[in-house]
């Protein structure tokens, strides 16, 4: 995720302070020093980082927490306190029309920041709450993007308007929100042109499409890997045509993260969604209080829950249960499992929400090469898995010492491999069956 650099840091500094028992005055000044050095290195806005440490020390060094049974502790929460504070306190959700009303959503950005995959990404999250969305395609600049609107449309099952090339975009808008009220769609989503740079033409489009229709509400979309620049790019454009939220993109990416813990305090625009990978089921809600939780390493497992119940199927999930408790699995049930972890996310973006893990992960011992090690363990098991017969994988007592050579030939692994695989396989299932029978727990290896 963007911040596992900054939760490193945060980490150790945290350490240090659970590590003294009572605190000075100067011990929590050093930590706010190290503290405010993170924030720096993570692109946080230099003002920004000014207030909040401002605002922890004058907390942190009150009576109540210097003379506490557990200062660090206390430090630690007002810490998460003031970045919560910082990124909106409270989760702010789309203002929709009432009832039936057509409401008209203008997204803005400029190019590269993921905005046309960001917008079918939103209709797909309003199509799924109950709406009736309307994709527009107003770039008329590049083709493309009305090629890549409609392609990612089709995906989500949402209409896709687009008159070409050669219409205003203004009109084209005027023309949606006809063939919407006529169509029964009663949320608009307006894609329009992104430049590589703010400059006035774009800012006078986005007015005029402003001028001609109802905009109900103007998104605006910041690329996290450009940092500061994106923070400076949303001030722009809050001032020059009016923007009511920000969608962060390319958040689980390898960035500093800075914009998002920026953008509210420099704006006063609340951060409404969070784009988390490539997928077009990849936009999450953005909570405040969660994401400064994943900063802190504390893990999100609301997040982790609300994915689960997304993505993985009660009815599977309750046979899965069945049969692991009467240790009646097999490798297509492995299969599936891996299936649902991997819409899930994978492995790296659960672990990033489990408590401890996400970024303390080094400190635990569990680094990204580790991670990434047992990823690829993962990707071996399924080449062996489908290098089997469907009878095999529902019967693996079939796996005779031939059956199991042509299985390495066919997954490019050494017969050894497939033989490991069977065995921490079958001692699962053993150990299954016991606790099944109330038996005592034994250690076991999984086989990934």
């Amino acid at each position: 995720m963007a911040f596992d650099s900054l939760t490193e840091k945060l980490q150790n500094v945290f350490k240090n302070l659970r590590s003294k028992g009572r605190l000075t005055e100067d011990d929590v000044k050093e930590a706010l020093k190290e503290i405010k050095r993170a924030l720096l290195a993570a692109d946080v806005n230099f003002k920004v980082v000014k207030d909040f440490i401002k605002n922890v020390q004058e907390r942190a060094v009150g009576q109540d927490v210097m003379n506490g049974l557990n200062p660090g502790q206390m430090v630690i929460k007002i810490v998460n306190e003031e970045l919560v504070k910082l990124m909106g306190s409270e989760t702010t959700e789309i203002k929709l029309q009432p009832g039936s009303a057509v409401t008209v959503i203008m997204m803005a950005g400029l190019q590269g920041a993921g905005k046309t995959t960001t917008t079918a990404k939103l209709a797909g999250k309003y199509k799924l709450k109950g709406k009736k969305p309307l994709l527009v395609a107003c770039d008329v600049y590049r083709p493309a993007a009305i090629r890549q609107l409609q392609v990612n449309g089709e995906k989500q099952g949402v209409e896709v308007f687009a008159m070409g090339d050669s219409h205003k975009p203004a009109d084209i808008a005027k023309a949606s929100l006809e063939h919407a009220q006529k169509n029964g769609n009663n949320l608009v989503i307006l894609d329009t042109a992104g430049r590589l740079h703010i400059d006035e033409d774009m800012m006078a489009e986005l007015q005029e499409i402003k001028e001609t229709v109802t905009v109900h509400q103007t998104i605006l979309v910041i690329d996290a890997m450009t940092g500061q620049d994106a923070v400076n790019v949303a001030k722009d454009f809050n001032e020059k045509v009016g923007v009511d939220g920000v969608i962060i993109t390319k958040l689980d990416g390898d960035t500093r993260g800075g914009a998002a813990l920026s953008v509210k305090a420099v704006t006063g625009k609340p951060i409404l969604y969070a784009g988390m990978g490539e997928k077009l089921s990849d936009l999450e809600q953005f909570y405040p209080d969660r994401m400064a939780s994943r900063i802190l390493g504390m893990g999100d497992v609301l997040t982790l829950i609300e994915k689960a119940e997304a993505q993985i199927d009660e009815e599977k999930a309750k046979q899965m249960s069945q049969k692991l408790k009467k240790a009646q699995f097999d490798f297509e049930d492995y299969l599936e499992s891996v299936k649902q972890m991997r819409n899930m996310g994978g492995l790296s973006s659960i672990m990033n929400m489990m408590p401890g893990l996400g970024g303390m992960g080094r400190m635990k011992g569990i680094d990204d090469e580790q991670t990434a090690e047992a990823e690829r363990k993962m990707a071996r098991m399924e080449a062996m898995i489908y290098s089997m017969t469907i009878a095999e994988r529902q019967n693996p007592d079939l796996l005779n010492p031939s059956r199991k050579h042509r299985i390495a030939r066919g997954a490019g692994v050494d017969i050894s491999e497939v033989n490991r695989m069977v065995k921490q396989f079958n001692e699962m299932k053993k150990m299954m069956k016991m606790m099944g029978k109330g038996g005592k727990r034994r250690r076991f290896q999984m086989p990934f």
